[in-house]
């Protein structure tokens, strides 16, 4: 435990929906439920709007429609949310070098080691300016928490929603805990609770009493003595700038149960491919191909096959996991599909088997090819003079809440879809007025999907690193760390940890 308040929580208020209302001005101060839209879909995020009404996250869309039925509901625009992602993330990492990212929109961030704050004053001063900055280059707001632990941090951010900072004075902790539900505690989830509940624990301050004994009898030595720590205020987990991924993986889940053999099997080589994008981008590969099969009757079946090597070759991955489907009985129905990889490195070996195996097929198909006979006169077509594929606008899915652009009306939103019809606003983030509305069938040749628009207008810089004119720049607002030449016992220069 630290003396002074110096590990700081971020967490986005509502990250999704506020994205949305801020990129378009006809759903501020409204409803907003971002999520899948579908009958099997739930919630992801439900503006603060939407939480009147009693809607929240991991909530069945269809409950949610009967509880708030005049919201905007949207589909997830995951690129957007990455992108203003990385703009937090950035401002995050001017603060200190030990950031640690727990989501899209929620970070830990230890201020002593990047020299920002060695007291309490200094603490909320930084937090503050991290609100303002998020605000200024995002549009968006966030809620800051500041303790002397990653426990008491994260406590303090969800004290502070929305908008808002809370800042908990080392020595203060048992006091604040106290009247607090078992539930706030880390580790503590509906089972433990419920077991906690059982045995007359409903309060932090019921556990603290307990004593030590008593909860690792009911829980087990790991987690009874780490709860009862926690209990009384003591946290120590350090800050972590780099945490080790041990998997990754894609789901989907359908709207109507799969029946086809076929549509299943296809659907686990998207997946597949899906998830071999991410393993991709995330620079890693993996040994362990892991399938998931939830049947119509909710049952959830996993299988996994672990490879000679690592690897983050698609057809590889696709491969296995169809053997793997093999062996599962989908008779009656599939409700849910997801495939995955762990055993993750950082390197590949690659399958010279597989290798081999494609190579002598590609021969095989050559060879074929050979076989046939022309007809005379004729020519084979080269590569370059066959047809590209042509999308049918007709086939296009137009989904809630994503982004268009018009040949003559410029870019917008949808709306919604369906019959043959789409209906667009056009509007944009900075648009003073909500945009107006109108309707094209959805195979409309001027109209278009793109991409996600800035949601606030960047300003021309004089010189690359510096602040627009008249505005100085988060980094050089920047209080010096102690080697730098500021802070208390300026001069001496300090390890940092």
């Amino acid at each position: 435990m630290r003396a002074a308040p110096t590990i700081l929580h971020l967490d986005m208020d509502a990250f999704f929906a506020a994205a949305e209302q801020a990129s378009k001005p006809s759903l501020r101060g409204k409803p907003v439920i971002v999520g899948g839209l579908g009958p099997r879909g739930v919630v992801s995020t439900a503006s603060y709007e939407a939480r009147r009404f009693g809607v929240r996250s991991a909530m069945p869309m269809a409950q949610a429609r009967r509880l708030c039925p005049n919201a905007a509901y949207l589909v997830p625009r995951f690129q957007l949310y990455r992108t203003v992602s990385e703009q937090v993330m950035e401002l995050l990492g001017r603060l200190s070098p030990l950031v640690e990212p727990l989501s899209l929109d929620e970070a830990f961030v230890d201020l002593e080691a990047g020299g920002v704050a060695f007291g309490s004053a200094a603490a909320r001063e930084a937090g503050e300016r991290l609100r303002r900055d998020i605000r200024a280059v995002t549009g968006l707001s966030g809620s800051v928490g500041l303790a002397g632990s990653k426990m008491l941090a994260k406590i303090a951010s969800e004290q502070a929603k929305p908008d808002g900072l809370v800042l908990i004075e080392p020595g203060t902790e048992r006091g604040l805990l106290a009247p607090m539900p078992v539930r706030t505690l880390p580790g503590v989830g509906p089972a433990t609770g419920e077991h906690l509940r059982r045995a007359g624990m409903t309060t932090v301050a019921d556990l603290a009493e307990a004593g030590e004994d008593e909860l690792v009898r009911l829980l087990g030595k790991s987690h009874g003595a780490s709860l009862y720590r926690m209990a009384a205020g003591h946290d120590d987990r350090p800050v972590v700038a780099e945490r080790d991924t041990k998997s990754v993986s894609v789901e989907d889940t359908f709207d109507v149960d799969l029946h086809d053999r076929v549509r299943i099997m296809t659907e686990v080589g998207r997946l597949a491919d899906r998830c071999v994008q991410r393993l991709r981008a995330s620079g890693h590969s993996g040994r362990t191909i892991v399938l998931k099969v939830r049947r119509y009757d909710f049952s959830t079946l996993t299988r996994s096959e672990t490879l000679r090597g690592p690897t983050d070759d698609p057809g590889v991955v696709r491969e296995a996991a169809g053997r793997l489907l093999d062996s599962v009985d989908t008779t009656g129905g599939v409700r849910l599909l997801g495939v995955g990889v762990s055993g993750l490195a950082d390197y590949t070996q690659e399958d010279l088997f597989a290798q081999a195996a494609e190579e002598l097929a590609a021969e095989e198909r050559a060879g074929e090819g050979r076989a046939e006979e022309q007809p005379e006169g004729e020519e084979t077509p080269t590569a370059a003079a066959q047809a590209e594929p042509v999308e049918d606008p007709a086939q296009r899915r137009w989904l809630a809440g994503h982004d268009v652009t018009h040949a003559e009306y410029g870019p917008g939103w949808v709306q919604g879809s369906g019959v043959g019809r789409v209906t667009v606003r056009f509007e944009t983030p900075t648009s003073l007025v909500p945009g107006r509305v109108r309707t094209f069938r959805v195979d409309d040749p001027g109209l278009a999907p793109s991409e996600p628009l800035p949601l606030v207008e960047k300003l021309a810089t004089a010189a690359e690193g510096e602040a627009p004119v008249g505005q100085e720049s988060p980094l050089a607002r920047r209080p010096k760390s102690r080697s730098e030449g500021g802070g208390p016992g300026s001069g001496a220069a300090m390890s940092r940890p």
